[in-house]
């Protein structure tokens, strides 16, 4: 019997059978003088402290080691939202890549990992037999941030120990979980650290816990961090797992990492629990972007790190060649992205450093794509509270920093950066190149009635001077341990609850709302709007991309599709749109009333006359929609005169996917998927009503009592797959090759 040590704290459980009944082992003893307990346990292992548990199963393994050839393995993804890394939809984190990279390292065929969402087992519960079959379940998740997301729901708890319950085989959890876990996503809570009943929990990387695991047979590993050669080997090898994505690859943004850990130590943040940062090499980075260009990514951002012109550096002050290294790598493998944007950049480098500031944040904006925003960390512009929790940058320090970035990056596609900021466009119809975004963030210790009042004063005199912000993030602190926040908790985010509210409300009233005017105004162009759900007979979409604005389209549109929008109207956080150009001759008429100084009687009139050779018979001298509206000539699909069409306010790499007019979405090539997850959804749809009470000894059925699908890829565009038997009520994806199953059934 093998002893395994190091091993993260587990469940003292053994699982029995699906339908959750567990027994539990003794307490083991801990304490000074207690070495090594070893301990024969069915099924499971435990490791406590430092007690030594052995797991033996004859069940499930030969010699107590299993050839990662043979291990078929499951990666459930509950999203992660951090500090500095984010993992949403349409937003892939690093964290299933990276851990599909150590699979495949470590030995497991690409061909034999699956990868789900949260979401598409809420969808279809016949995928949970994909959790339930695998010799090794993994789940990745944790929300250190609070937030409200529109392009997925992250895993609750109560999801993530179904997860546990349901797999027959070994589970792992890791990601931000492991920081700790509240009873909902939102600020004003504290969190406590679990395991949700797993086997395993990483406290350190989740990428070289599962590489580690998996060498060893599924015995068990010690907690580290991955060094840089594999993360540039998994980074590479894990690729792949972006075309199991339900978003890929039109609507899927890959977050990349330059670094992780921060030099800083602010009361509240789990960044600086990855330790100081470490910087991956530009070289590296382009590699991984060049991985998933070949595999379909058409959008990037680069948000894994605390500060982005830190990148390349002493971990301070900026290396502008760097970033020239790094942005124009990405450009020269991804020649045709769509989108390249960032995330955090901390406005203290630029305040310390202006001149290598200045010259590293032009080299962004000349490589970048429009629309991007760089997140600024002011967290509290009471003096008393950052003195309390350690925050770095003072209100004037971030002040100057919002003038730099507007100065540098403010400049909009087809104006000269001298022209910069441009709050009030000339000719030009695209958001600016890059524009700062602030936090702040209420509940931390020493917060006072004062606090709301210098926040709100500092972001009346960012609107006052004419700057420019992208977005303002507002929110209540989340309190875990290991931070100073622990001590302090939810208790000021609670006292303070109802002034807090109202206190939003005023900036979101007075603030907000004419700032995204200014950054915004009518007839600004928003390329590339993906419609995503539909609401009060209004089609709602956006932009891949940073922070990206929230359209409201009139009408219920085709969902999955993208279009481009022009902004008739703004709300706090949202804009309202129609398609661009919109054609007078087709337009409905909640379209053409939403134009501006249009309106129900006029549209009614637009309407009643139509068709029209031109838009002058349509509309009188006192209404100017030249740059909203076109005639669509019959069968061109073309303007018919000389008003902004498909490739309006393009820039370079960003409309070489289109087709001109249409505006229809080409199938980009990529190499397919080895395998299908569609043969193992559709093998349990008889074992649907039973799924949560399957036991280890069903785990393997013989194929004559399982449905039997035969999937064959052809070259239709219409239907680009044949199935021979019964039609399984899940489909497969678009782009994803049936050639190779993951198993037989």
């Amino acid at each position: 019997m093998s002893v395994i040590a190091g091993c993260v704290p587990s469940r003292p459980v053994t699982k029995m059978c699906h339908s959750a009944q567990f027994s539990r082992h003794p307490v083991l003893p801990t304490g000074p003088g207690v070495t090594e307990a070893v301990r024969v346990v069915p099924h499971r292992f435990i490791v406590r402290s430092n007690i030594k548990i052995t797991m033996t199963d004859p069940t499930r393994r030969s010699g107590g080691t299993r050839d990662p050839s043979s291990l078929d393995v499951t990666i459930v993804d509950g999203y992660v939202d951090e500090p500095a890394h984010f993992g949403v939809p349409p937003y892939i984190s690093t964290y299933p890549r990276y851990t599909a990279g150590a699979l495949v390292d470590a030995g497991v065929p690409e061909t034999q990992i699956t990868y789900y969402t949260i979401d598409e087992l809420r969808e279809e519960r016949r995928r949970w037999g994909a959790v339930a079959d695998a010799d090794l379940a993994i789940y990745i998740g944790g929300m250190t941030v609070p937030g409200k997301y529109v392009g997925g729901t992250p895993a609750d708890p109560d999801e993530v120990r179904e997860i546990a319950w349901t797999a027959d085989g070994t589970s792992i959890m890791g990601g931000p979980v492991r920081f700790g876990v509240g009873d909902a996503n939102e600020g004003g809570i504290e969190t406590e650290r679990q395991n949700l009943d797993f086997d395993f929990l990483a406290m350190a990387d989740i990428e070289t816990a599962v590489y580690d695991l998996v060498d060893s047979g599924l015995e068990g590993f010690n907690d580290r961090y991955r060094g840089a050669e594999e993360l540039d080997r998994w980074a590479s090898m894990g690729a792949f797992i972006v075309e199991q994505h339900p978003n890929h690859p039109e609507y899927l943004i890959a977050e990349m990492e330059t670094s992780r850990g921060c030099a800083y130590r602010c009361s509240f943040c789990t960044e600086p629990m990855y330790g100081d940062p470490t910087f991956r090499t530009a070289a590296s980075v382009v590699r991984e972007v060049k991985g998933l260009y070949e595999r379909g990514m058409r959008h990037f951002r680069i948000g894994r790190q605390a500060d982005i012109l830190a990148f390349g550096g002493d971990g301070e002050a900026p290396n502008p060649d760097a970033l020239r290294r790094l942005y124009g790598g990405i450009r020269e493998v991804a020649p045709n992205l769509r989108t390249l944007h960032l995330d955090n950049m901390n406005p203290v480098t630029i305040t310390e450093y202006p001149e290598r500031s200045r010259e590293g944040i032009r080299v962004i904006a000349e490589h970048n794509t429009a629309g991007d925003t760089a997140a600024f960390g002011l967290e509290s512009a009471d003096p008393h509270v950052q003195e309390e929790n350690n925050l770095l940058v003072s209100a004037e320090e971030c002040l100057e920093a919002v003038r730099v970035l507007n100065e540098v990056a403010g400049w909009r596609p087809g104006e000269s950066a001298a022209d910069a900021p441009a709050s009030k466009p000339s000719g030009t119809t695209r958001l600016p190149k890059l524009l700062p975004g602030i936090n702040l963030l209420h509940g931390l210790t020493g917060e006072r009635e004062e606090t709301f009042a210098h926040n709100k004063r500092f972001l009346q005199r960012v609107y006052d001077e004419g700057l420019m912000v992208r977005r303002i993030n507002i929110r209540q602190v989340m309190a875990f341990e290991g931070t100073e926040m622990e001590e302090t908790g939810a208790d000021l985010a609670d006292n303070h609850k109802q002034l807090f509210k109202s206190y939003k409300t005023e900036v979101r009233e007075e603030i907000d709302n004419p700032m995204l005017q200014r950054v915004a105004p009518p007839g600004t162009i928003l390329p590339d709007v993906h419609l995503e759900y539909h609401q009060d007979g209004r089609t709602f979409g956006r932009q891949p991309g940073t922070y990206a604005l929230l359209v409201a389209i009139p009408g219920e549109r085709e969902l999955g599709q993208t279009t481009d929008v022009a902004i008739v109207g703004h709300g706090y956080r949202s804009v309202t749109g129609v398609p661009h150009p919109l054609d007078l001759n087709s337009a409905s008429m909640d379209e053409l009333a939403a134009l501006p100084k249009v309106g129900q009687s006029r549209a009614g009139d637009i309407i009643v006359n139509r068709p029209y050779n031109h838009v002058h018979e349509a509309l009188d001298g006192s209404v100017d929609l030249d740059s909203f509206v076109t005639i669509r000539a019959s069968g061109a699909g073309t303007d018919a005169q000389g008003s902004l069409g498909a490739g309006h306010g393009s820039e370079p790499g960003a409309g070489d996917d289109w087709c001109a007019g249409s505006r229809s979405r080409r199938t980009h090539a990529h190499q397919p998927v080895k395998r299908t997850r569609t043969s193992i959804e559709a093998s349990w749809s008889t074992r649907l009503e039973s799924v949560m009470h399957w036991t280890t000894s069903s785990r393997r059925l013989k194929s004559s009592t399982l449905l039997s699908h035969t999937l064959t890829s052809t070259t239709s565009e219409q239907s680009p797959y044949t199935l021979s038997g019964p039609v399984p009520p899940c489909g497969p994806r678009p782009g994803i090759s049936t050639a190779s199953p993951r198993r037989q059934v």
